[in-house]
């Protein structure tokens, strides 16, 4: 009987050894990282180019590729810059109604909606950040180019213009 209760001791103390660890865990996963620490999606492939005809002559960006549910949702969310020629290029395999809006987006964007047929359908000029109201496509869009917030106007990118890049069949 004693050498029950002292295996039943033993087993006792381990046990509270063991959670010991896990309540200071949870302590801390209660409070919240800092945003500054979530860290940026980096490309998982090669930047891919992405030109632009404009009224004023080509521009292009290297852009990141997002052609999955997990990389579209994600999309650039939680970035704190990006650079004036960098952007990403949203695919899908059908063209459809998209929407997009600002959720957990530091930065302000220009989102530009594509067509099959790689002309600019519509842009939503400026995306407000952390804005979670939807700013749909006017049109089927196959695409969306989002870039740096007022690089589209800087530049001179407007509905009409052709997109160039591979998803088009150019």
């Amino acid at each position: 009987m004693v050498s029950l209760m002292r295996n039943a001791g033993r087993t006792a103390v381990l046990a509270l050894a063991m959670l010991a660890p896990l309540s200071a865990g949870a302590c801390r996963a209660e409070t919240p990282a800092p945003v500054a620490a979530l860290p940026a999606k980096a490309p998982a492939t090669a930047l891919e180019t992405v030109t632009v005809d404009t009224a004023r002559g080509p521009v292009s960006f290297k852009v990141e590729i997002a052609d999955d549910d997990a990389e579209r949702e994600r999309g650039l969310m939680y970035r704190t810059s990006l650079a004036p020629d960098a952007g990403m290029l949203f695919i899908w395999t059908t063209p459809a109604q998209r929407a997009f809006w600002m959720r957990n987006t530091y930065i302000p964007l220009d989102i530009i909606y594509i067509g099959v047929n790689g002309r600019i359908l519509s842009i939503a000029a400026m995306a407000e950040p952390f804005n979670e109201t939807p700013l749909p496509s006017e049109g089927a869009a196959l695409g969306v180019l989002e870039i740096a917030g007022g690089r589209a106007a800087e530049l001179g990118i407007t509905i009409g213009d052709r997109v160039h890049h591979r998803m088009f069949g150019q």
